[in-house]
């Protein structure tokens, strides 16, 4: 399949994926302030890797990746209903820690404006 194409159907993933954990999801172990930052969907469209963010300390991310693996079952059923493809992908989902880079970054350049 052209890149294209598995950049179209990653991206309407990424989308449908973010709404279902926003809005169809009802498990209290996924706080309110989780993003769906990326998805990468295979050529092939049998895996796709769904990067998330979570505000909050070590616990809080794991205790939300083990609710979105569980809950995997729930938001492929409904990733099935909103996205039309043949074949639904198996998901997996990656932590994505660029936000919690940011911060340390922002941290270091806040720092170095305190000290000159």
């Amino acid at each position: 399949m052209n890149k294209k194409r598995v950049g179209q159907i990653s991206e309407e993933v990424r989308r449908a994926v973010s709404d279902i954990i926003k809005f169809k999801l009802k498990d209290p172990r996924i706080p309110e302030i989780t993003s769906v930052s990326r998805a990468d969907v295979t050529n092939d469209l049998s895996y796709a890797k769904i990067y998330y963010s979570v505000l909050g300390d070590d616990t809080k991310k794991e205790e939300t990746q083990k609710a979105l693996e569980s809950a995997k079952g729930f938001i492929k059923k409904e990733l099935a209903k909103e996205v039309k493809l043949r074949a639904m992908p198996e998901l997996i989902f990656i932590y994505d820690n660029s936000l919690d880079i940011s911060f340390e970054i922002e941290k270091l350049i806040k720092e170095v404006k305190n000290e000159n």
